[in-house]
């Protein structure tokens, strides 16, 4: 080795490679099998006069050594195997010779390169074929045929038995790598559906909060603002009352995550019927702005009942464009309409936009996006925005239960 060699080269490990242990084994009892059947005087013929008995032995040493690199160099062995079982038959031969022909053939065909292992059966097929007819052809004896059948169990059916077991590992590895696929693409659905479970969480927890909350912070706002026993009273007693169904809804939601029962959900899940009470909540917690709330429930004119999705959705968008109106809208009256026309669900709040600039309070604006995701998630549309002295809401969803699965 030069000192400009290096051991670790992955050419030059690829050019020299390291025998397998089982391969080291198989060369050595090989080789000395067909020595000691050559030593008993035990051979494949007879009859054959041309060299010596000893010369036996020479196809035999140059063929053994290819089973160090049975694994790594298919065309060397072949090669190699191929001449020397050839040179065999010109002396008496020898059985071991034969044995490690046969075992090349099938390392050839199970360790060769694709194309390689897709050759061999069909050249060793044809060259048995020739064999036979040859055979026949020359010595018009029926015991001919044995010498094509001899030649096939020698050579066609290794490389067929190589081929074929080559052609079950390579469908195993598909396999184990298309389950290893699968299971990525399970795993990559599982955190998916956690991130959308937690929008949905995060989106249930700002609705049932925000309106109790929001109504909280603008009665304490005018206790501490205005100087007046009877104001601060007032104020403390919504600001009581929202507090305690606020923390009535997050014991239901917390509950719901506890306990995904189909009891427990169908109480924590509110409906539009409803609506009568989240308007008069709105009332009493509007009426030191000079707000006033006006409900039009136009819905029962449908035929069918709305879907669970659907209900829940429309009533979250009415109680967030409360709460909105709560904190932003002038002195006026605060419209509701829900109404259902067809396969269609239509819920609309107007109400009248104030002069002042809004005040912005922590966590402005997920009131929208999460009434944009609803309605998106259940295929209908969604508007909100300012016109004239208004400020209005519009949700339309879809009312039939194929319409919001499909």
């Amino acid at each position: 080795m030069t000192a400009t060699e290096d051991p670790a080269d992955p050419e030059r490990t690829r050019r020299i490679p390291r025998p397998h242990r089982d391969d080291v084994l198989l060369a050595v009892v090989s080789v000395l099998g067909g020595v000691l059947l050559w030593s008993l005087g035990i051979y494949t013929t007879n009859n054959r006069h041309f060299f010596p008995a000893w010369a036996a032995l020479v196809p035999l040493l140059v063929i053994g050594p290819m089973e160090l690199v049975r694994r790594s160099c298919p065309h060397l062995i072949m090669g190699v195997g191929t001449l020397a079982v050839i040179a065999d038959q010109f002396t008496v031969g020898n059985f071991g010779t034969v044995m490690i022909f046969t075992d090349l053939v099938y390392a050839a065909a199970l360790y060769g390169r694709p194309p390689m292992a897709r050759r061999l059966p069909v050249s060793t097929g044809l060259v048995t074929v020739a064999v036979t007819i040859i055979a026949v052809a020359w010595l018009r004896t029926p015991q001919a045929l044995m010498i094509g059948v001899v030649t096939g169990i020698v050579s066609f059916g290794p490389a067929l038995t190589g081929a074929t077991l080559r052609n079950h590992r390579e469908a195993a590895v598909a396999a184990r790598l298309r389950a290893e696929q699968t299971a990525l693409l399970a795993e990559m659905d599982r955190s998916q559906a956690v991130v959308a479970e937690r929008a949905r969480m995060a989106r249930e927890l700002h609705d049932m909060v925000a309106n109790h909350l929001s109504a909280i912070a603008i009665h304490s706002t005018a206790a501490l603002s205005i100087d007046s026993p009877a104001t601060s009273r007032e104020a403390l007693g919504v600001i009581r009352e929202n507090s305690v169904q606020g923390l009535a809804e997050m014991r239901r939601l917390i509950g719901l995550l506890r306990d995904a029962g189909a009891e427990q959900e169908a109480v924590a899940t509110p409906t539009l019927d409803g609506l009568d009470a989240l308007v008069a909540q709105a009332r009493v917690n509007g009426r030191g702005s000079g707000l006033e709330f006006e409900l039009c429930d136009e819905r029962r004119t449908g035929p069918d009942p709305l879907p669970a999705p659907v209900e829940l959705a429309a009533y979250r968008i009415v109680q967030e464009s409360l709460t909105n109106a709560l904190k932003h809208a002038a002195p006026g009256t605060v419209r509701v309409r829900v109404a259902r026309t067809g396969g269609l669900l239509t819920v609309a709040v107007e109400s009248p936009c104030a002069d002042r600039p809004p005040r912005r309070a922590p966590g402005s604006g997920a009131g929208l996006i999460g009434m944009q995701e609803r309605t998106e998630l259940l295929g209908g549309e969604f508007t909100a925005g300012r016109e004239g002295p208004l400020w209005r809401v519009r949700a339309v969803l879809p009312a039939e239960e194929k319409a919001v699965t499909g």
